[in-house]
């Protein structure tokens, strides 16, 4: 249930003016409908090896298509590298659309992706297509095999060759011959190569399944075998007159994993050959594997079922022989970082651990015998943005004094002196970087609640601004005029810790009246609501405080933010429990705190695990939650992946007791208030069964409530025509009958 917090806190945002705008008010029509609120991003942007310049796309001034263009960042020349007219294919009127692309490591070559599908969540299928800047030829990759097929395509270190996977199998492409040489022909069915399930997309974020070595004589890539599996059925009911089940490999809490190995084969084509990694293939998870550098060697890491351990291998791909070179252990769980860079000639790499009670980057000699801490201080380091070994200083973003902020730091590789910040001290909110190789160079986007993406080019270490590159600025004015109150940041003390929230008034609050009190809430270690970020304006929740409501959220103990591992693994083993907890007492003193707040009409809702919470809320609190809106979420945990449920709540074996309590359904006998749950036919995330048994369990207990499906929608409810606006229209319906808006 990681479960996509940005995405259901913001908002779809593309537009025009309005003439609700134009009256300063802010409506449901002009966000979902009309969408009227666009925010422009800037990009993507690819770092010039040279490190002198970026790459971007702009708009062609005379074709339907895109141009990459060239900005020297000193200067800020222009130079077009590949025209739309580029990448227009023998027989066709259009450019390529270009969803993504690559440079080759000479840059003598261009890879891009098109015409792409979407697999799960993300769109990762499509076609790929090659542009020679010497020739000036375009070609397609694998132009015989079924259209959008291709996945994951990557140059070759020397940039002759391409691989890709289509159909569950790995290709290789020679791109002077055109050769295309099928590598693994058992793809298909219960096998996966190069590429992965859905639990290891969904809950590890691994997607691209195979890596070039370092000579580009091999590839290393996970086979999955997913035969034994439970299979989870959506059906499709709307799209024909039968319906259509629609199945998936889907390993629920305590049931069979996929059988997952890494091997490799030579590029020339051959026999695969496996890495005897120990351990129950279907009992632990190969989350990370990658080429040391300069080497014949892979890094593999294998996380066991509960996710305390993380076994550091590197294999030899010549030998297959394995080494243990390092091993991560917690009393509750771990993350996988994807922080690592060699250092020293392959001597050393980088190492993220949260083994001083505070998650920190460690220089790791090869043989792991070796651990030196780098960042140092009783503080998280939240992301890992450049590695500048010539200049002896790692970037990286962190927030020591305010978890709800983010700012860029550096510290010395060599572990010595103390953190400096380097974003300056007047950017109060957010901030992001992509930073060029040799960090002299950066992309910054600044934001926070009440600020809107705002892009910079500036020069490091003096975090100079260059130039303005995108500010939003039509967008700030449209939010301004709206006249909403901004959020405010607070404190709530609830005795066992002290919590930041927010809190949004109405337009026209009058603090000697009465008004209804609306939670939201997540409550989940996968993410956190409580952040000075934009989030797309969170219009919805100035829209709901503006008919009358107090809207408040509470980041309660265990949520993903930057305050130490003890914060974030107090909520192990008990999912649902002591969020609940922390949430009950945080509305306890809040109500006790201000006098404005009506504790009869005290609401709370939430998506996906905020769904959860709101139920576990609504249950387990019902003196204090009058009504409550559940979206998209887990009844009872034992329904949810094993991945991330037995992560967070570790085996149902041990744990039983923890599983039952955690879970809404079993004290849905509680309800008191009004509730409302809302869900789609088609989420493959948390899945429509879990909405199904949840109506059932409050049937048996004659409990009166409100419902509502949609159809073929998945976990975000957003697919189809009006699926959105119907949707927030529809629980704006259910608010004002269930909680009376308005000062009394």
């Amino acid at each position: 249930m990681k479960r996509n917090i940005i995405a259901l806190v913001t908002v779809i945002l593309i537009g025009y003016q309005s003439e609700a705008q134009s009256n300063k008010t802010l409506s449901l029509e002009d966000i979902y409908k009309n969408n009227v609120y666009q925010q422009k991003g800037f990009g993507p942007v690819r770092w010039m090896k040279d490190n002198k310049g970026y790459s971007t796309l702009e708009s062609n001034a005379k074709l339907e298509g895109k141009d990459i263009v060239k900005y020297e960042a000193k200067s800020g020349k222009r130079t077009v590298l590949v025209s739309a007219s580029q990448l227009i294919p023998k027989n066709k009127n259009e450019a390529l659309i270009i969803s993504d692309y690559q440079w080759s490591n000479d840059d003598s070559k261009l890879l891009v992706f098109t015409n792409t599908k979407r697999v799960w969540r993300y769109n990762t299928k499509g076609d790929y297509w090659v542009l020679d800047l010497v020739t000036n030829t375009l070609k397609q990759l694998g132009a015989d095999l079924p259209e959008s097929t291709l996945m994951f395509a990557k140059f070759s270190p020397d940039a002759s060759k391409v691989a890709f996977v289509s159909e569950l199998n790995i290709f290789v492409q020679d791109l002077k011959t055109n050769t295309v040489n099928q590598l693994t022909k058992d793809g298909g069915d219960h096998i996966i190569n190069g590429t992965f399930d859905w639990v290891y997309e969904e809950e590890l974020s691994c997607r691209d399944g195979f890596r070039w070595s370092p000579d580009g004589e091999h590839i290393a890539y996970w086979q999955s075998n997913t035969e034994g599996v439970g299979t989870f059925y959506m059906i499709n009911n709307i799209d024909s007159i039968y319906s259509k089940p629609i199945p998936m490999p889907y390993p629920k809490v305590g049931t069979t994993l996929s059988s997952v190995k890494v091997g490799v084969i030579p590029v020339k084509g051959g026999e695969t050959k496996w890495f005897d990694i120990p351990g129950d293939s279907r009992n632990n998870y190969l989350a990370r594997m990658d080429f040391i550098p300069n080497s014949n060697e892979v890094m593999v890491q294998q996380l066991n079922r509960p996710q305390n351990q993380n076994k550091v291998w590197v294999g030899d791909i010549e030998t297959m022989k394995l080494n243990n070179i390092l091993t991560e252990t917690d009393d509750a769980f771990l993350d996988i970082h994807d922080d690592i860079r060699w250092l020293d000639h392959e001597k050393y790499f980088t190492w993220s651990s949260e083994r001083d009670g505070w998650l920190h980057l460690y220089k790791v000699s090869r043989n792991g015998e070796e651990i030196q801490p780098i960042t140092k201080g009783n503080f998280d380091v939240v992301n890992i943005n450049n590695i500048d070994v010539k200049g002896g200083y790692v970037y990286y973003i962190a927030s020591p004094d305010n978890f709800t902020q983010r700012y860029l730091y550096r510290s010395k590789i060599n572990g010595k002196g103390k953190a400096e910040r380097i974003t300056p001290e007047n950017q109060v909110g957010q901030s992001k970087y992509q930073i060029s190789s040799d960090a002299k160079w950066a992309i910054q986007t600044f934001e926070n609640t009440t600020t809107p993406s705002i892009y910079s080019l500036v020069s490091l270490p003096a975090h100079k601004s260059v130039r303005v590159l995108e500010d939003n600025s039509a967008l700030k004015q449209k939010y301004d005029v709206l006249g909403v109150n901004n959020k405010e940041f607070i404190k709530v003390n609830i005795g066992d810790d002290v919590l930041d929230a927010w809190m949004i008034k109405p337009k026209d609050f009058d603090a000697s009246k009465k008004y209804p009190l609306f939670f939201y809430v997540y409550g989940e270690p996968a993410g956190s609501t409580v952040q000075d970020n934009w989030a797309g304006g969170d219009l919805w929740h100035h829209y709901i405080a503006d008919q009358g409501y107090v809207v408040i959220s509470v980041d309660n103990r265990g949520t993903k933010t930057p305050r130490g591992r003890d914060w974030r693994k107090s909520i192990y083993g008990q999912i649902g429990i002591l969020a609940s907890e922390d949430q009950s007492k945080a509305a306890t003193e809040i109500l006790k705190t201000y006098n404005f707040l009506d504790s009869e009409r005290v609401g709370i809702w939430g998506w996906s695990g905020g769904g959860q919470m709101t139920l576990n809320c609504m249950f387990r609190y019902p003196e204090i939650y009058k009504a409550g809106l559940a979206v998209s979420f887990v009844s009872d945990q034992r329904l949810y992946d094993a991945t991330y449920q037995e992560r967070y709540m570790g085996l149902l074996e041990d744990n039983a007791k923890g599983y039952y309590d955690g879970s809404p359904i079993n004290y849905a006998q509680h309800l008191e208030g009004n509730l409302m749950v809302i869900h789609g036919t088609a989420d493959d995330n948390v899945h429509y069964q879990s909405y199904e048994m949840l109506v059932d369990r409050l049937i048996k207990y004659n409990k009166l409530f409100s419902m509502m499906s949609y159809p073929m929608r998945s976990h975000s409810i957003h697919e189809r025509e009006n699926t959105s606006y119907h949707l927030r229209e529809t629980m704006e319906k259910y608010w004002k009958e269930h909680l009376p808006a308005g000062g009394k």
